[in-house]
């Protein structure tokens, strides 16, 4: 048998026995549905006003352990659409299923389990006998709206995951206790770095001191990168008028990704999904010359995106954030270069921050797909425009993917793929060449022969957002994020009330040199180390009789380990070589 699909049966099989152990607790419990997932199922529940938790998860298991050990049978069966509406009357989701099923005209199919009976089209395992009962686990609860919509009840989502053999069990959970650990968003509930608070509205994240000092300091350092390649920034409002998301074509091909527009004075305002209709409109305000392009405009843009509930996470998927945004307007002969300058910039920038488990992706237009790319008046410039995205790649020797009909509805495109914490693949940054927006917009430049002529528009922003870019790094760090980006450097320890001196003496010093330190006085020298620890910060130093005869410092370095007694002057130019190389 297809190992693929046997545990894909087991897994279907697992739902039902979940259901099964829930009802023989919470008897009038309101039953959703229960697909098979990655790795494992889930099953959503009703359970009025009783109360269940995760603390509930154990008990279940072991009743579902015992309805293995039974050796029950799943059995299928056809029934016709009143004989299923008796069956379920008592359960009203089941009975919205139904109606939609009636529809249809085919037979409603149910599979049977003891005493239990579900809606269901299978497959499932013959008998409960092929499930190994030590290789499940009932993992953790989380709320669903019914068929994903806002506008429906909330239920209860009870989560497992299963496979054939303990040990692939033991496995996945060992492995997921390494990604709990490197998850952005406990790590920055636990280092106090931001928040989201339902008050607001879901992915709408709030940066904390920390998480803002650390925000301000990648600002700073793509900032200055940029303006030494030549980009100059703005800065534009959040929201425009309907029409400018109509001219640049957004609210016909993206407007259901768009938040609902806002009514003043009797116009239609829309907060921005992107920042490129603001940009084409500096660009547009005065006559531009062959001489200004290319001309590289940078801004750190708010955008607002109706994600969906299901889809948020965090910082790495959020409705509200800030792009490191920058559109170029080129002529077509600038294009090679420019593409290329930007490629650099992205490998110059992974480096810093000791990324390379990246990938490129080469998407591409789908010319068959009328209602996205219908309205392209020149496939051979999308053509072209491609070949030199590929002939960059390649002459840059770079290794990469086609993916064709990923590309925007204005151009092709260059995505730079990676992968978070959870095995996703995510986009960290893009390059895209835009065909579209100059016609749309009217954007001209004067040629050499005092022709006008249209830009060609690159698009592009090399951290993606700061959110997104943030979420991964904390993930690839652990939180223990380079020296140069941790809001607190270096912690100050002292054994006794008779250190406290010398110790105030250092954090001066640290202070005086531009180290970020900060000074620990209270509770026991373990429990400061520990918190230390726990913040992640780089360098712990402490200080006792020793260190202060000596004026040296105890040093543990988050990385390196325990340093051991170094003098006060090895100290500082050991961080500020660090801070120096990005380390």
């Amino acid at each position: 048998m297809d190992k693929r699909n046997q545990i894909e049966k087991i897994r279907h099989s697992l739902a039902h026995l979940l259901v099964m152990a829930v009802l023989k607790k919470h008897p009038y419990a309101k039953l959703g549905i229960g697909p098979i997932i990655e790795n494992g199922f889930y099953y959503d529940f009703n359970f009025g006003k009783e109360i269940f938790s995760d603390k509930d998860l154990p008990e279940l298991e072991k009743i579902i352990k015992e309805f293995i050990k039974e050796g029950l049978v799943f059995k299928k069966e056809k029934i016709k659409y009143e004989e299923a509406k008796k069956f379920f009357s008592e359960q009203p989701y089941k009975l919205e299923l139904i109606e939609e099923l009636n529809t249809s005209k085919n037979p409603i199919t149910i599979y049977k389990s003891g005493d239990f009976i579900d809606l269901c089209a299978g497959p499932h395992v013959k008998s409960t006998k092929e499930i190994n009962p030590d290789a499940f686990k009932l993992t953790r609860i989380a709320g669903a709206y019914w068929r994903g919509s806002e506008k429906n009840p909330m239920l209860t989502r009870i989560y497992g995951v299963a496979f054939e053999t303990k040990q692939e069990l033991d496995d996945y959970l060992k492995l997921q206790e390494e990604i709990e650990k490197r998850d952005h968003r406990i790590l920055g509930e636990k280092l106090d770095l931001f928040m989201i608070d339902e008050k607001i509205g879901k992915g709408l994240p709030l940066w904390l001191p920390k998480g803002y000092f650390i925000r301000r300091q990648l600002e700073d350092y793509i900032y200055n990168l940029e303006k030494e390649n030549g980009y100059q920034h703005v800065l534009t409002p959040i929201l425009a008028k309907e029409n400018l998301y109509k001219t640049s074509g957004h609210l016909a091909h993206y407007k259901d990704d768009m938040y609902s527009p806002i009514e003043i004075e009797g116009e239609k305002f829309y907060l921005r999904p992107m920042n490129c209709p603001h940009h084409h409109s500096i660009y547009s305000h005065k006559i531009r010359s062959y001489r200004d392009l290319p001309l590289r405009i940078a801004e750190f843009g708010n955008v607002f995106r109706f994600e969906r509930s299901g889809v948020l996470s965090g910082m790495l998927r959020a409705r509200g954030f800030t792009q490191n945004d920058a559109h170029i307007y080129a002529s077509q002969k600038h294009l090679e270069k420019e593409i290329e300058s930007i490629l650099n910039l992205h490998n110059k920038v992974f480096k810093d921050f000791k990324i390379s488990d990246y990938w490129y992706r080469l998407s591409l237009p789908d010319f068959k797909n009328k209602e996205k790319f219908g309205d392209i008046k020149n496939k051979k410039m999308w053509d072209d425009g491609a070949d030199i995205l590929r002939k960059v790649l390649e002459k840059l020797n770079l290794k990469f993917v086609e993916a064709v009909g990923e590309a925007t509805f204005y151009g092709p495109k260059i995505d730079i793929q990676i992968k978070n914490v959870h095995g996703k693949e995510d986009t960290i940054a893009t390059i895209q060449v835009d065909y579209y927006s100059a016609d749309k917009f009217n954007l001209s430049y004067i040629d050499k022969d005092g022709k006008e002529k249209p830009p060609v528009i690159i698009h592009r922003a090399i951290f993606g957002s700061f959110e997104r870019f943030f979420a991964l790094l904390l993930e690839k760090t652990a939180g223990h994020l380079p020296l140069w980006l941790s809001p607190v450097q270096a912690i100050i320890i002292n054994v006794g009330e008779t250190h406290k001196k010398y110790a105030e003496e250092i954090l001066n010093l640290l202070k005086a040199e531009g180290i970020r330190a900060e000074f620990l006085d209270e509770d026991t020298v373990g429990k400061r180390i520990r918190e230390a620890e726990l913040q992640k910060i780089p360098y712990i130093l402490v200080v006792g009789d020793k260190e202060v005869q000596n004026k040296t410092v105890n040093v543990r370095h988050y990385k390196e380990g325990q340093k051991g007694e170094i003098s006060l002057e090895e100290l500082v130019g050991k961080i500020k070589n660090e801070i120096e190389e990005k380390k």
